[in-house]
């Protein structure tokens, strides 16, 4: 059915569309929410004890958003999983839709928003982001187009894009303004941090500040220098990377071995290699390249101990890069998942590079380490946008506002971490790195006083006051704060 929606009109690659209430001063909203703060009960804002109409008779009055379940969740808190119908192109809404499945962790009219995304699939379980947590607000979470089930049918894979996600994001906002008058932020991590950011570039007014974790920018896909500086520096000791090097070239010594461990596992798990990277040889070339890669990416410092000696057992290799790596993400099965993601690697975002002149004479497939070596061979690859993230670059240095940038010291998606240019402070934009993180840095990690700085802007954004910041709420509730991630391994 056509989707009843205005097209994308360009300003000069800025989509200028006002929210429709006018922003709250931080004065105004700080003055609001003590109101609130002193009709609280129990440690809820006195909003959601009184809520009328209910949220939910909210929700299923707005059009094109459908309420897929209720599910239950901590005292205070609302939780719902949504299904939003949107266009597949936003510049020509009738050429066919598609459901986006996004949830909502409610918590009150008068708090503020928060759109979260993993720049994935969205869980379907309740958990709040950091922001969530210290704004002590509303959530949304959005699930990226084109990942399953939220993909158009057929689908068009060259309208994956990052405006088309960001006009996504837009409308979800536009759908519940209404229902939230107060501040919205977004956040992500990874490539979550890249889409808010995205998000933000094109339709600047629809939020207040945007918090970006871990968030890679591969502003020249060509020039990848920075990453092979990266192995050349990090960690604690320069003994531990040379040992991670020193696997690699034995495990590719030992293919004949380890091959033939990665097709007996397969063909035991049901694992093929027909689909993307094209054999079990292949995949575990793959495999080796990125293990040094997936070992800072994850893993605490204090692994190096573990990484095996190039004399130890074939089991006690193939156990170790299975740890790190994991020989099922290379296969089909583990691939398809992430097949938007390398797609929009290979056409938009970029792709970064890994050392490999210590592995000489033992590589059978050149230029294998790609994001367009995972895509199916049925999927056409539009040629590669060299627009994009230089457009995306000059906006966050000179014209991005209400940024925050947390990245991780021993994070290798850090070593392109996005540039706030000159008259940051001015432009109220920061950017952190936690010490001695990796891609799971957050602002708890942060030194004292860093901490305190990224803490005071997400609040002020938000517009929330000292005296609310006691609110049940915003402190740490584990069932849901200390959720682990449903997927273990992610390429970005």
């Amino acid at each position: 059915m056509p989707v009843s929606v205005p097209p994308i009109r360009s300003t000069g690659g800025t989509q200028v569309v006002r929210r429709y209430r006018p922003r709250v001063s931080w004065r105004a909203a700080a003055l609001s929410l003590l109101t609130a703060a002193a009709l609280t009960l129990s440690g809820l804002p006195a909003a959601a004890q009184t809520e009328s109409p209910d949220i939910r008779e909210r929700l299923e009055a707005i059009p094109g958003l459908t309420v897929v379940e209720e599910r239950a969740t901590e005292p205070g808190f609302r939780y719902f999983v949504l299904s939003y119908r949107q266009p597949a192109d936003h510049t020509r809404p009738w050429r066919g839709a598609f459901e986006q499945r996004l949830t909502l962790l409610h918590r009150g009219f008068d708090r503020p928003t928060v759109l979260q995304t993993s720049g994935y699939n969205v869980r379907t379980t309740p958990a709040r982001s950091e922001p969530t947590r210290l704004v002590d607000g509303n959530q949304v979470s959005t699930e990226q187009r084109f990942f399953t089930p939220s993909r158009p049918e057929p689908a068009d894979w060259d309208l994956l894009t990052i405006r088309q996600a960001a006009a996504d994001h837009h409308r979800i906002i536009r759908a519940l303004d209404d229902i939230y008058r107060g501040a919205w932020l977004s956040t992500g991590g990874s490539k979550g941090g890249m889409t808010s950011v995205y998000h933000r570039r094109f339709y600047p007014g629809d939020l207040d500040g945007t918090i970006a974790y871990v968030a890679p920018h591969d502003v020249v896909d060509d020039e990848d220098s920075a990453y092979l500086e990266f192995f050349e520096t990090v960690g604690d000791d320069p003994s531990c990377q040379a040992t991670l090097a020193d696997l690699q070239r034995e495990s590719l010594e030992r293919r004949a071995e380890l091959v033939a461990y990665y097709e007996q596992r397969a063909r035991e798990e049901g694992w093929t290699f027909d689909t993307t990277i094209g054999s079990a040889d292949a995949a575990f070339e793959m495999l080796v390249l990125d293990t040094a890669w997936a070992f800072w990416q994850y893993q605490p410092v204090d692994r190096c101990a573990d990484v095996p000696a190039t004399d130890a057992d074939t089991a006690d290799i193939a156990a170790f890069l299975d740890e790190v790596s994991g020989f099922d993400f290379y296969t089909d099965q583990g691939t398809e998942p992430y097949i938007p993601y390398y797609y929009q690697a290979s056409t938009q975002l970029g792709t970064p590079s890994v050392p490999t002149d210590h592995l000489d004479g033992l590589l059978r497939y050149p230029d294998l380490y790609q994001a367009s070596s995972y895509i199916p061979d049925d999927i056409e690859l539009f040629p590669f946008d060299r627009r994009a993230m230089p457009d995306i670059d000059r906006w966050v240095r000179t014209r991005g506002t209400e940024l925050l940038f947390v990245n991780g010291e021993y994070d290798p998606w850090g070593a392109e971490p996005f540039d706030t240019g000159r008259g940051a402070q001015r432009r109220d934009t920061l950017s952190f790195v936690a010490p001695r993180a990796n891609h799971g840095a957050n602002i708890a990690q942060l030194t004292e006083a860093d901490r305190a700085a990224a803490t005071d802007a997400v609040r002020r954004w938000a517009g929330v006051a000292d005296e609310v910041r006691t609110l049940r709420g915003s402190e740490y509730i584990p069932a849901l704060d200390d959720v682990p991630e449903e997927t273990e391994r992610r390429p970005l």
